[in-house]
């Protein structure tokens, strides 16, 4: 299983990184969202490179060129509701991709004690194509997981890219250890070593959902 860890190399994705965990900065909802969906227009055109091409001959005004164009069949997958800008931003590159949403919340038994739900699942076929599975924050990994298992229902994707902005160094040991590692590849901004009581990722950046569209009660 290959991981591309963003922060191992300095870019423009460091900068927005840096913004995203800024409490200053983060006031800011909209630059937030913003910031989620730059991260995520930098990872779609990443993995673009990955994808399958065939050429095609374009009629322009003067003539023929022969061009290059995806010839891969990719599907969009985000977790409600931090991954909505994130989403956007692979969107943005991908425009012809077809989309899945899931639902995936905590539900608390106890203070520190929760499980994770899935309550909502709109997805296309799978079989054979490319799914990309996007959610800001990937702290423990069920939730990524429980997504996972869920879309499998519609199908058996060829290769599965988990996008994260900021995950823990155990929740990739998870998805390691879960997802099938010859045909997933996880993309993230940045990797924080902890995670607190609360399974929330240390450093991290704090709720994502709640940073891009208001606290929720």
């Amino acid at each position: 299983m290959e991981i591309i860890n963003f922060d191992d190399t300095q870019s423009v994705v460091s900068q927005y990184m840096a913004e995203l965990r800024d409490v200053t900065v983060q006031r800011d909802m909209m630059r937030f969202r913003r910031n989620l969906e730059r991260i995520g227009e930098i990872m779609a055109y990443e993995i673009s490179k990955t994808l399958h091409y065939a050429k095609k001959d374009i009629s322009t005004p003067l003539g023929i060129s022969h061009c290059d164009v995806i010839d891969t069949r990719v599907v969009l997958a985000t977790i409600f509701r931090a991954g909505v800008p994130f989403h956007q931003g692979f969107l943005s590159f991908f425009d012809n991709a077809e989309n899945a949403f899931v639902s995936a919340y905590r539900k608390y038994k106890e203070k520190e004690n929760f499980d994770v739900f899935i309550e909502y699942l709109a997805s296309p076929r799978l079989d054979g194509k490319t799914l990309v599975i996007a959610d800001p924050m990937l702290a423990t990994g069920a939730s990524m997981e429980l997504s996972y298992r869920a879309l499998l229902t519609k199908g058996e994707p060829a290769h599965i890219h988990v996008a994260s902005v900021i995950a823990s160094k155990v929740a990739i040991d998870y998805i390691k250890s879960t997802f099938p590692s010859d045909k997933t590849t996880i993309w993230v901004g940045a990797i924080d070593n902890e995670i607190n009581s609360h399974s929330y990722i240390v450093p991290g950046l704090g709720d994502a959902g709640d940073l891009a569209y208001g606290i929720k009660e």
